[in-house]
Parts: C-alpha cells; sequence; structure tokens
C-alpha cells in the first residue's frame, strides 16, 4: 500500500500531534505484552490488515486500538482494557497520533489504517484480547 495515497485528515503530515478521542476515532488501550499479544493476534487474523494500531515506544508501552467513533460504548470490554471516547464521557481524553513517515518518536505505527481498514474492527479486538 502507498501510504501518501491514504492518509485520514486525522493523521498529521509529520511528527505527531493530540487528538480527541471520540471525534475522528475511539480508542482502546492496552499495555505492555497484553497489548504486544493482542496486536499480534489480531494483525495475523486480519492478514495483515488489522486498521489503526499506535504504539507508544517508552514508559508502559500502550498499545492504542483506534476504533470508528461511536464503536467504544456499544461493547462490554474485559478489566484491564482501557476505552476513550463516546459520548456522554465527562471528561476529555487526547490520544497521540504519528505520521505516517518520518521521526514520530516516541510513537509509532504497529499497523496503519487502509482504505480497505480505516479502523480497527471490534468484534475482532475483543475476540483478540479474549484469546
Amino acid at each position: 500500500m502507498d501510504n501518501a495515497t491514504h492518509r485520514p485528515d486525522w493523521i498529521p503530515v509529520a511528527g505527531h500531534q493530540l487528538r480527541i478521542a471520540g471525534v475522528h476515532f475511539d480508542a482502546v488501550r492496552i499495555e505492555g505484552v497484553r497489548g504486544e499479544r493482542v496486536t499480534e493476534r489480531l494483525i495475523e487474523a486480519a492478514d495483515g490488515d488489522a486498521g489503526p494500531i499506535v504504539c507508544e515506544a517508552v514508559g508502559f508501552r500502550w498499545m492504542y486500538f483506534l476504533l470508528a467513533p461511536g464503536e467504544v460504548r456499544r461493547r462490554h470490554w474485559p478489566i484491564g482494557v482501557q476505552q476513550f471516547g463516546g459520548r456522554g464521557v465527562r471528561t476529555v481524553t487526547y490520544i497521540g497520533i504519528p505520521a505516517l513517515d518520518g521521526n514520530t518518536w516516541p510513537l509509532r505505527w504497529y499497523s496503519e489504517p487502509t482504505p480497505q481498514a480505516p479502523y480497527v474492527d471490534p468484534e475482532s479486538l475483543l475476540a483478540a484480547v479474549a484469546r
């Protein structure tokens, strides 16, 4: 895939920027090794096209799974899976989004959005978390 041909408007051209969860996407966050394992399962199940997953390279090594707006609140997520976005939430959460190319440290794409997978499929994500 040529990333230059598919860059949603919420992805910055360079570096990284903060975006409000619940506007362009909802987010599910899973920490460290558990998040990495879920990511690997999800990518394998999707034949490499899992949708947008952002990895934080420092600290707790969070994995952020970006879902379509409104999807987080429609499901029951297990303990240890943090949810951001959705209507009726009283707090605002900012998620760091890296550019598709260049220096984006400490964030990077583990899986990029594509025309076929502009967001992570929530049912597939739930299945990967449950395994």
